[in-house]
């Protein structure tokens, strides 16, 4: 273990909108898929990878975030307020005090992804995929095609050497970011203040030559909407994609 991937982020401010009614009682993060609220899928993942400390940030029912953390013993948890909402790269700004000085793990709380048996996790592919001297992200890429609770036309190309490409407007492109990542703290260097998104950061590293991608190898469950909650439940319960739960 590298102190690269002793710490992380979990992205959880968001109003999860999409997920109403589910979340007028409280935050997505908070939804149970298969008997485990979504964040603790991600927690769970994290702890297994030898995390030590995980940054949760919250905005929505942001007091339930904190009584729930308050019962997990490990990862040791931060949690950090955002009475306005940062954004994803705004709330990972708003973190760096607490993540250190080598590059760190990054979580979206509403995705699961489940690890092939027989191949390496994920983020051990992630910490064995990174390069300090040539990147400032790298991003987990998941076939846009094999996605489940995801539609869309895909994120990135990925080159031979992994370097990253954005697919061009009207096209298709064959992978998605899976919303895990390995980012450095000098991606962060002149970052605007207030809310905005990572894909600021990540354009301008993709402009440097410094935004990197891996594939994964197992299955991945986008769990944004209740439909996509149904839809998440029943392929875990079939098993269909091999996975391995935490």
């Amino acid at each position: 273990m590298t102190a690269a991937t002793r710490r992380a982020m979990v992205l959880a401010a968001g109003l999860g909108r999409r997920m109403a009614p589910l979340t007028d009682a409280r935050p997505k993060p908070l939804i149970e898929v298969a008997g485990k609220c979504l964040i603790d899928w991600s927690l769970d993942r994290l702890q297994a990878a030898g995390v030590e400390t995980v940054v949760v940030n919250c905005h929505h029912h942001a007091e339930l975030v904190r009584t729930h953390l308050s019962r997990r013993a490990t990862p040791r948890t931060v949690v950090l307020w955002e009475p306005d909402l940062l954004e994803t790269g705004g709330g990972v700004v708003n973190a760096l005090d607490q993540l250190g000085s080598d590059a760190f793990f990054v979580v979206n709380s509403d995705a699961i992804w489940l690890d092939r048996p027989g191949e390496a996790a994920a983020l051990s592919r992630l910490t064995a995929a990174w390069h300090e001297a040539d990147m400032d992200a790298l991003l987990l890429l998941h076939d846009r095609q094999r996605a489940i609770g995801h539609d869309g036309d895909g994120d990135f190309l990925l080159a031979a050497d992994g370097r990253l490409s954005r697919r061009e407007r009207g096209t298709k492109a064959p992978f998605l970011f899976a919303g895990v990542q390995l980012l450095h703290p000098r991606l962060f260097a002149g970052a605007p203040d207030g809310p905005f998104s990572l894909n600021l950061l990540y354009d301008r590293a993709l402009a440097a030559g410094r935004l990197y991608g891996t594939r994964h190898a197992g299955e991945w469950l986008h769990v944004g909407t209740p439909k996509a909650v149904a839809e998440a439940e029943a392929f875990l319960a079939a098993d269909r994609g091999g996975g391995s739960p935490p």
